[in-house]
């Protein structure tokens, strides 16, 4: 039995407890020790060719990732507290809805210029003409991928050092992985890695929406609509959800002051207020589900085996 308390389901359902319980943290947060990090690499490194980008990638990750292997290896359940942490650290349920809380707010008092302003600050398009709803339904869908179910999947797989991989390559491709001037080549590295560690869990996240929503009309919408999107991993995920949600979403959207026409997702009705509920709601469930099945899977063959042994 206390093998299976630091089985990796126990401490996914132990960090997702945690992270429900105290969120995101306010002070000395480690992604914010990495970020410097990594802008110390870029100084010292930064040229614009992919060579210089994909050394500069292995350079930012190399120390973290090779520190937590050793940590997790730890005896004496101090490798399995670290576990814990680093997965507590990476997920980013209860920061999803905190974030989205005060866009909801503004909304329900009828304050547009705040729920505005609020919703700019979670996603990229221009705060003058971006849709709220829509724009925030989309973000709730995406960012579950991202800071939810993409960190419970690496964990699983590769524990402690699964996950901070996972997670510090998100924040490089948040930081270098733009089509600028500046980062079309240096950052490609990073843009491509982030694409291929997402790949398996956008699936599986757009699998998960589909189950708890409209299912038929969820896989039709994946099916015809994500090869539209631009990113290989946000259009499954985000195409799903809508579908799931019955909701319309993607369409015209304004980045930097330039109109880009962006492929319609889902089907039905334009997001309204409780949509914004809903999507939550999606991402909230699915990460139950996936808890459920994880451990499910762990303890069920070690109960049946200790009651058909008693």
């Amino acid at each position: 039995m206390p093998d299976l308390l630091s089985h990796p389901s126990s401490l996914m359902a132990g960090a997702l407890i945690l992270d429900g319980l105290l969120g995101e943290p306010k002070h000395w947060h480690p992604l914010v020790g990495f970020g410097h990090w990594a802008a110390w690499v870029e100084r010292h490194s930064y040229a614009p060719s992919r060579l210089r980008g994909v050394l500069a990638l292995v350079m930012t990750l190399a120390p973290p990732v090779g520190t937590s292997v050793i940590l997790s290896h730890l005896a004496h359940g101090w490798g399995t507290a670290f576990s814990l942490w680093a997965l507590y650290f990476a997920l980013g349920l209860r920061s999803l809805h905190d974030h989205v809380r005060p866009i909801c707010q503004a909304l329900d008092r009828q304050d547009d210029k705040a729920a505005r302003r609020a919703t700019a600050a979670i996603v990229s398009r221009d705060e003058a003409t971006l849709a709220i709803l829509p724009a925030t339904c989309e973000s709730v869908l995406e960012n579950g991928n991202d800071g939810v179910f993409g960190a419970l999947f690496w964990f699983w797989v590769g524990g402690a050092p699964g996950v901070i991989l996972y997670r510090l390559a998100n924040t490089l491709d948040a930081t270098w992985g733009y089509k600028s001037a500046r980062y079309l080549h240096f950052g490609w590295a990073a843009a491509r890695f982030d694409d291929i560690l997402n790949w398996v869990p956008a699936r599986l996240t757009a699998l998960t929406y589909a189950l708890l929503g409209e299912f038929p009309q969820a896989l039709a919408c994946w099916h015809q609509q994500a090869p539209l999107w631009d990113s290989p991993n946000a259009g499954p995920v985000m195409a799903a959800g809508a579908g799931s949600l019955k909701i319309r979403l993607g369409g015209r959207a304004q980045y930097g002051g330039v109109w880009h026409e962006r492929p319609r997702l889902g089907c039905g009705h334009t997001p309204q207020r409780n949509d914004i509920d809903r999507t939550l709601n999606l991402v909230r469930h699915g990460a139950l589900l996936w808890i459920l099945v994880a451990v499910s899977v762990t303890w069920m063959p070690a109960l049946w085996h200790l009651f058909t042994h008693a």
